[in-house]
């Protein structure tokens, strides 16, 4: 993860993945977690939000995929991640560097895809409502909104 040596890097990371020249095999669940960190350090999540969710959109599309109710972009999982970075983010220093910070929400974060199976019963990845809109956890609530609940 080269972009995580430097703030410079983090913000080259940003850019390529705005510009779609960011090569869909570094697109990782890593790479979603520095994303949502990059942007959660200078934006509340309800700002980030809208952001993260045309990012991704947006991505999906520049390298051959779709955003349908069955692949591509999933509201339920982003609000979630969203919640959790910002929660991890929220209990750091506020004067440790930028990418220090990503650096620790990577760390947290990067090995744990699977973490939604804590918050849902049901498959949450293949829920077509999940994908397309926040449905609310089942099993334990997700991590304080910070003053937004999902979809705005």
């Amino acid at each position: 993860m080269s972009w995580l040596e430097s703030e410079a890097h983090l913000d080259e990371f940003l850019r390529r993945l705005e510009q779609h020249t960011l090569p869909k095999s570094e697109w990782t669940h890593a790479a979603h977690v520095t994303m949502a960190a990059g942007y959660l350090t200078r934006m509340t999540p309800g700002e980030a939000l809208p952001l993260i969710r045309d990012r991704i959109k947006s991505y999906n599309v520049s390298v051959g995929g779709e955003n349908t109710e069955s692949s591509g972009y999933h509201e339920s999982l982003t609000v979630l991640w969203i919640r959790l970075v910002a929660h991890h983010l929220s209990g750091l220093d506020p004067a440790m560097a930028r990418i220090d910070q990503v650096r620790s929400a990577v760390a947290g974060f990067a090995g744990r895809s699977g973490i939604f199976r804590e918050y849902w019963s049901f498959d949450v990845v293949k829920s077509e409502e999940a994908r397309r809109e926040w449905v609310e956890p089942d099993l334990k609530p997700g991590p304080d909104g910070f003053g937004f609940t999902g979809a705005p």
